[in-house]
This record gives C-alpha cells, structure tokens and sequence, in this order.
C-alpha cells in the first residue's frame, strides 16, 4: 500500500486501487477484530481527534480503532481548542504535529482539513466537512461489498440533498469505482457543476455510469441500493426546514420506492436518520409540520432491507484501516 505518510482528505486524491487496498485491510482487520487476534500495529503512537462538529459514530469509531491498534487517542471537542479562536490554525497543526503522530478532523470547510494537513507534517484524516466525508464512503463501500459481493455495476441512487458532504463524495465515490450512480433531487439540489464535471472525466477511465434524475420513481428502478441523508445539516439555522420539507418529501425512502427498485434492493443511511419520533427534533419537525418521519419512513429502517447498522459498524473497521495505512510502513 501507497498510503503511509499521506494525510486521507478526500476520494479524489486516492486512486481506485488505494481504494479498493483501503477496503481489503478493513476487512482484514475486521475479521481479527471478530476473532479477538490483536493487531496493535500502531504500538506507542498517539493521535489527535478534532471536533468542531459532534458525533457519535466517528468518534467512537476513532477511538476503538485507535485503541485496538494500539494508539492513545485525545478528543478535543469544539470548546477544547482555541483552533481558529485565539490560535490560527497553521499554528495549531504545527503544534498538534510535534505532540501527536496523526490528527482528526471533524467540522466545516474542506479548506481547514486541508490547513491541517499542510502545516503538521503528520498524517490527517478527514472525518467529515462541509464538502467532504469520505470515512463514510469507505465504511458504504465496505458494506456494500459484504452484501453483494463487489462494488462495479452496482446501481445506487441517492435521493435529497446532494449539493453537501454526503451528495459530493458518493458521486466521487461512485466514479472512481464504476458504479452506476443516479443523483435523484430537485434541480436545485445536484452537486456542483464543476463536481460533475471532474465526476464524468473519472469515470471515462473506470466504466462508472453518472446520471442525475428530479423523478424519484424512474431513478429507482433496478436500484441496488437505496441512499438516503438528514435534509437539514449540523450547524444550519432552523428556518431551512421551511424550505426544505416540502421540496424534499417526494424524495423520502418509503415502501413504495423500496418495491419500485425490488426485493433484492437495500437500503442505506449515514446516520442519525429521522424515520420516528424518538428525537427532539423529530418531535419538534411533527408539531410544527405534522409529519412522523423524514428522508425514510420507520418502515423502511427497521426493514429486513435495511442494512444502516452493518454500515455503522464499518466506519470503525475503515477508519482503522486509513489510520493503520497511513501510519504504519508494514
């Protein structure tokens, strides 16, 4: 593998076969992690988990991965550092980079991760900007190889917002391992022209098959795999759902969707997903709209179709593989 030394910010500086080595290690340490055979490969090393925007998932990901290789973590949540506050970040990376053998980040624009990256002279890792996730790619691609057996060919359709993290690094995703990947949103709601752009030129190389789609009963036809998001993101106001619940509802996961793409479809979500009103805000979205669920039905995530906890649980097993491959030279 290529990776040691190189920081892991986004899935368009890999190319498919740093990918695809990427999935193979994570399965590899998967299977020791379920046989109980340690793999202590990063022994003595400690890493930095940055979090300007919470999570369950990816930081409980980072942690037990750190620990099973072998590593001491420190969290540092959004009042733990004065990153950006009274230290700039070129300074906070140049001295994160003395202490700690890696950082994570985790908050808003592509262009802080990428800050990190250039000033510590340690490998950084990207948990998720505004433009960016590529750990939960990495963790979808897994999952998807688990239960069908290889990533090219596969048809997944993305229904909402695409114009975010989780729109942009599966359309980069999916390009770069010749998926067939439909976009369904309203017009508005697509990825970047430029992103699309830069999509197509890859996918002249790998076979992928890009489209975009406003009508949700065409794109999922013969779907695999049906992907769905929150409508609203960490950090946005309030008001946005006004805009956006409305606009959005054509496009949530529902039975009938699920029975348009067929029986052998499955369906996946990045998490935390608003499908019952067991949420503050679920509760609070049903007071003021009157609606029980959001971008899926409860039916839906708690189908035998349904495969978001094997995906949740693979963030960890692929986070341990960037962490691992990045890190160690064997």
């Amino acid at each position: 593998m290529s990776l040691y030394g190189k920081s892991f910010l986004k899935l368009l500086d890999l190319t498919p076969g740093e990918i695809t080595d990427l999935l193979n290690l994570a399965a590899l340490l998967k299977e020791k992690k379920r046989n109980r055979v340690p793999h202590r490969l990063c022994e003595c090393m400690n890493v930095a988990l940055i979090f300007e925007k919470t999570s369950t998932r990816t930081r409980c990901a980072f942690e037990v991965a750190a620990a099973d290789l072998g590593m001491h973590s420190t969290y540092l949540d959004p009042k733990a550092s004065q990153m950006g506050k009274k230290e700039s970040i070129p300074d906070t990376a140049r001295v994160l980079g003395r202490m700690y053998d890696g950082l994570e980040y985790r908050g808003f624009g592509q262009e802080i991760v990428e800050a990190l990256a250039a000033f510590s002279r340690v490998p950084v890792w990207n948990g998720l900007t505004n433009e960016f996730h590529p750990t939960q790619i990495l963790a979808d691609f897994l999952t998807i190889r688990e239960h069908f057996g290889e990533l090219r060919g596969r048809k997944l359709v993305y229904l909402g917002d695409a114009r975010y993290n989780m729109g942009n690094s599966l359309l980069v995703g999916c390009a770069k391992m010749g998926l067939r990947f439909v976009t369904c949103a309203p017009g508005t709601y697509f990825q970047s022209p430029q992103l699309r752009k830069t999509a197509h030129e890859i996918s002249r190389d790998t076979g992928a098959e890009l489209s975009w789609e406003t009508d949700p009963v065409k794109a999922c036809r013969g779907a695999d795999i049906l992907y769905t998001d929150v409508w609203v993101s960490m950090g946005e106001p309030e008001e946005v759902w006004k805009e956006r619940i409305p606009l959005l509802l054509p496009y949530q996961v529902n039975a009938r969707l699920m029975e348009t793409a067929g029986s052998a479809c499955r369906f996946m979500h990045c998490l935390p997903a608003f499908h019952d009103l067991g949420t503050e805000i679920g509760r609070q979205i049903h007071e003021t709209y009157g609606i029980s669920s959001m971008e899926v039905t409860h039916e839906v995530f708690e189908s035998e179709q349904s495969i978001v906890f094997d995906e949740a649980e693979n963030r960890m097993h692929t986070i341990k593989a960037v962490m691992a491959a990045t890190l160690c030279q064997e």
